[in-house]
C-alpha cells in the first residue's frame, strides 16, 4: 500500500463529495470538477493553495495537527474519516497508528482459553471474534451455527471478506448484499490506514482486488467507516430471516481484534428463529463439521 497514493486519492475523493453550497462557497456556472476546487479547500482550511496542493499530492509527512484538523473541517470529514486522515499522516511520519504497534510476526489464530470461555458464556446471542483482516477467529456455539455458511467444512481460517466477495452463497445469506459489501470494504480501508504495514491485510486486499470487480471498485472509492453498533438483516439456510442488533467491543488484550455480539429483540420473530437455531446447533453439535471448527 502506497501512503502517498492513499493520501492523494483519499483527499481528492473527499473533496469531490463536498458541494460548494454546503460550505457557503459561491459555486459559479463553469465548474470543471465535482465538489470543491483545491483553492476553495485551501481557503476554508486557512492554508495557502500551494500548501494544500502539496498535501493532496500525498506529501503529508510533517503536517501539523492543527493543519490536519483544519483540512478535516474544510472537507467536512466525519469522525471515522478524520481518524483515517490522522492515521495516514502518522504512517507518513513513521509513527505507529492509533496506539497500535506494528506487527513483525504473525499472531496465533488460536484464542486464549479465557476468551473462548467468555464466548461460550454468551448463550442467547451470536458471539464471535474477528481480527482486522476479517478472519473469523473464534465463536460461541450459536455463532458456529449462525456462520455455518461461512465456516463450511473447515480448512483455512474462515474470512468474512472472502465469503462476502467470492462465495455465491453470500448473496443469499446477506439480503442487503450491496450494503454489506460497502461496509466490509470501508472497515478494511480504515484498518489499512491504522496499520499500513500489515502484510496479511495487504495480501487479502490484493487477492480480492484481483478476483472481484466489485471489491476493486469499492476499494478505489476510499470510503472508511467503523462498525460500532446497528442492525443487520440475514437469511440463514436453516431458520430463514433474522434481523439482529449488533455491538462491537474492542479486545484490549489483543489489539486489532474485536468481539461482535448479535442479538434479537426480545419477543420478535427473529428472537424465535434465533432460539430455533440454538436448538438446531445443540442437535448437530457432534457432526464432523462442528468438530472441525472447534
Amino acid at each position: 500500500m502506497d501512503n502517498r497514493s492513499d493520501v492523494r486519492e483519499f483527499l481528492m475523493s473527499r473533496r469531490a463529495k463536498v458541494s460548494p453550497d454546503a460550505v457557503g462557497v459561491i459555486g459559479g456556472t463553469n465548474r470543471r470538477v465535482p465538489g470543491l476546487r483545491r483553492s476553495e479547500v485551501a481557503m476554508l482550511a486557512g492554508v495557502s493553495v500551494e500548501y494544500y496542493a502539496k498535501l493532496e499530492r500525498g506529501a503529508i509527512a510533517g503536517a501539523s495537527a492543527s493543519v490536519l484538523e483544519a483540512v478535516a473541517r474544510a472537507l467536512q470529514l466525519d469522525d471515522t474519516e478524520r481518524a483515517h486522515l490522522l492515521d495516514l499522516a502518522r504512517a507518513a511520519d513513521g509513527v505507529p497508528s492509533s496506539g497500535r504497534a506494528r506487527r513483525r510476526t504473525a499472531r496465533s489464530s488460536v484464542p486464549r482459553p479465557s476468551l473462548q470461555w467468555t464466548l461460550s458464556a454468551i448463550t442467547d446471542g451470536v458471539a464471535f471474534v474477528r481480527d482486522q483482516r476479517q478472519d473469523l477467529l473464534a465463536t460461541n456455539a450459536l455463532g458456529r451455527a449462525f456462520y455455518s455458511p461461512v465456516i463450511g467444512d473447515g480448512g483455512r481460517i474462515p474470512n468474512l471478506a472472502r465469503f462476502q466477495f467470492l462465495d455465491p452463497a453470500a448473496r443469499d445469506f446477506y439480503p442487503d448484499w450491496d450494503l454489506f459489501a460497502e461496509m466490509c470494504v470501508a472497515i478494511m480501508r480504515a484498518e489499512a490506514g491504522r496499520d499500513p504495514h500489515d502484510r496479511g491485510l495487504q495480501d487479502l486486499v490484493g487477492e480480492l482486488s484481483t478476483r472481484s470487480d466489485t471489491f476493486r471498485r469499492l476499494w478505489g472509492a476510499h470510503d472508511v467507516r467503523t462498525h460500532g453498533a446497528g442492525t443487520k438483516r440475514f437469511h440463514h439456510p436453516v431458520v430463514g430471516d433474522l434481523t439482529l442488533a449488533y455491538e462491537e467491543l474492542a479486545i484490549t488484550a489483543e489489539p486489532g481484534q474485536v468481539l461482535m455480539v448479535y442479538t434479537a429483540e426480545p419477543g420478535s420473530p427473529s428472537a424465535e428463529n434465533l432460539h430455533l437455531l440454538a436448538s438446531w446447533a445443540t442437535d448437530h453439535a457432534g457432526t464432523p463439521q462442528e468438530r472441525s471448527t472447534r
